[in-house]
């Protein structure tokens, strides 16, 4: 099942308990990253293009259900 990312017209509502608020968000990136390195060789990310992300899957924090999250409109949206 696929689940597309909320934006500020809509958020996700699991329908099997009506958890709004909790969820684990299993994705998928591919970046390009401008790493840094100190002189001692720690690394910072000092820029991140994100090229492409897709979401594999959104499950429940309060339920644990997978197949029951669904994009519904935020209230006065």
């Amino acid at each position: 099942m696929s689940v597309s990312q909320p934006t500020a017209a809509t958020r996700w509502r699991c329908t099997l308990c009506g958890n709004l608020t909790r969820f684990d968000v299993t994705r998928s990136s591919k970046v390009v990253e401008f790493v840094h390195l100190d002189l001692a060789g720690e690394p910072d990310v000092e820029e991140q293009d994100v090229l492409s992300e897709t979401i594999e899957s959104v499950r429940c924090r309060w339920c644990n259900s997978v197949d029951e999250v669904e994009l519904v409109e935020r209230p006065g949206a």
